[in-house]
């Protein structure tokens, strides 16, 4: 599968290498340039191209940037992307690096749908609760005892779908988390937030979760 990566930062850099060891068409943007990811580039064979063409005949991108960089995203970005393509969110809230933004502390949007608003189409939320060296190294074949679960979440099911496939092969059990509306339950401040539960512990910590926000994860 071609896929585009915006961000190389410990998520987008570790999706890099993982995605591109299985031989997937990975292209890596970041905001410095492709000049800055030639290391990334001999290390794994992915393709350094600048953001504005992350998105280029990509069948799915990956945003996994801060918040405050979702609307300096350039216009157009995914006017050259593969049809039927999915863009996947991987990207958490913390107001003291993002600034406080109000549709998510007021409104009540979910950290994924306002990235969606932002981006102006549909997004599923995924590999946002897990600690990059984990999502590297910790990844085993399907049936191990104790295999991490990832949940995802979104609306569209067939992308939704192809998402839940990509966490499977990348070593990881794949847990159908509901809507982007109900993504808050992988938020940071819930039970399922870095702590990388097996399947069962997984389904139970989204069931446990509350949508109250911490006040530490407040602006």
């Amino acid at each position: 599968m071609k896929i585009g990566i915006i961000g190389s930062g410990n998520i987008g850099g570790t999706l890099t290498r993982r995605l591109s060891a299985l031989g997937h068409d990975v292209s890596v943007a970041n905001s410095r340039g492709p000049e800055t990811l030639r290391d990334l580039a001999a290390e794994t064979g992915a393709t350094p191209v600048d953001v504005s063409q992350a998105a280029d005949g990509a069948e799915l991108v990956v945003v996994t940037i801060p918040e405050k960089a979702v609307p300096v995203l350039p216009s157009g970005l995914f006017d050259r992307a593969a049809d039927g393509y999915v863009v996947v969110d991987t990207g958490n809230y913390y107001p003291q690096r993002d600034g406080r933004i109000g549709a998510i502390e007021d409104d009540g949007l979910t950290e994924s749908s306002w990235v969606a608003e932002q981006l102006g189409r549909p997004v599923i939320k995924a590999f946002n609760n897990i600690q990059a060296q984990h999502l590297l190294e910790n990844g085993v074949p399907a049936g191990q005892p104790g295999r991490i679960a990832l949940p995802v979440a979104g609306d569209d099911q067939a992308a939704k779908d192809k998402v839940l496939q990509l966490v499977e092969q990348l070593g990881f059990d794949a847990v159908d988390a509901g809507t982007l509306d109900e993504s808050w339950r992988q938020q940071p401040g819930t039970p399922v937030y870095g702590t990388d539960p097996d399947i069962d512990g997984l389904r139970k910590g989204l069931a446990a979760a509350s949508p109250e926000r911490p006040a530490e994860l407040r602006g």
